[in-house]
C-alpha cells in the first residue's frame, strides 16, 4: 500500500504537491517549511549552491531568489523535467546523490530537503561523504527531515503518514543518529533544531577550513 501511493504522489504533480501543504502545515506552511535548513546562514548573489535530491524544485524557487549559482540534481528524469519548467534560472544535473559528477570543493552550500529518509544506510552514508567531497572548505550542509518524535501527540500522524507514503528507509532514518554519522565523516559545527513537536530534524554542519 505505502509503495501503491508513494508511487502515485510521484507520478503525479498535484498529489504531491498536495500531500507537502499538508504536512508543511505543522511547521506553518510549505513556504516556511521549505525554508527552514536554510535559517542563519549567509546566502549572497555569488553563493555557489547545490539543492541536493531538487525535485520538482520546491525549494530551489527559493534558492533562486538569493543566489545566481544554484545547481540542482536529482535522480529522477521527469522531478529534473519538472524542475527544469517550474525554477529554470537554477541549473540541473540528473545524477545519483551518492555518485555525484560534480568536482571537489565546488560548493559554498549544499541543501537537501525531506529526502535522506528515502535512502538505505550505506546509501545514506555515501551521499554525505559526497556532500563533503563537493563542499569548499567552510562551505555549510544543511538539510531537514524525519525525526522521532519528542511529543507523544505528533507520533501517531508521522506513523500513519510514513504508512502511507514511506518506506521502511523513513523508519530507519529516524533511528539513525545522524549528528554522529555527520561528525564522524568529518564535519564541525553540528547543530540540530527540532520542529512540530520533535517530528522534524534541521541540521546545519560545516566542512572545516583548511
Amino acid at each position: 500500500m505505502a509503495t501503491f501511493l508513494r508511487d502515485l504522489s510521484y507520478r503525479y504533480q498535484w498529489l504531491y504537491d498536495s500531500i507537502s501543504r499538508l504536512a508543511a502545515l505543522a511547521v506553518g506552511g510549505e513556504a516556511r517549511f521549505r525554508q527552514l535548513a536554510l535559517q542563519g546562514l549567509t546566502i549572497e548573489p555569488e553563493t555557489m549552491v547545490l539543492d541536493l535530491c531538487c525535485g520538482s524544485g520546491q525549494t530551489t524557487a527559493f534558492l533562486v531568489a538569493r543566489s545566481h549559482h544554484v545547481t540542482g540534481l536529482d535522480a529522477s528524469p521527469l522531478s529534473i523535467q519538472r524542475a527544469q519548467r517550474n525554477v529554470p534560472e537554477a541549473e540541473y544535473v540528473q545524477a545519483f546523490a551518492e555518485e555525484m559528477p560534480l568536482a571537489n570543493n565546488t560548493f559554498d552550500l549544499v541543501h537537501t530537503s525531506a529526502a535522506m529518509h528515502e535512502m538505505e544506510a550505506d546509501q545514506l552514508k555515501q551521499i554525505l561523504q559526497e556532500v563533503y567531497r563537493v563542499l569548499k572548505p567552510g562551505g555549510y550542509f544543511a538539510m531537514v527531515d524525519f525525526h522521532t518524535p519528542t511529543n507523544p501527540l505528533f507520533s501517531p500522524g508521522l506513523a500513519v503518514f510514513f504508512w502511507l507514503f514511506e518506506t521502511k528507509t523513513a523508519w530507519q532514518l529516524i533511528q539513525t543518529n545522524l549528528l554522529d554519522l555527520i561528525t564522524n565523516i568529518g564535519f564541525a559545527n553540528c547543530d540540530r533544531v527540532l520542529y512540530a513537536g520533535g517530528s522534524l530534524q534541521v541540521i546545519q554542519a560545516q566542512k572545516p577550513r583548511a
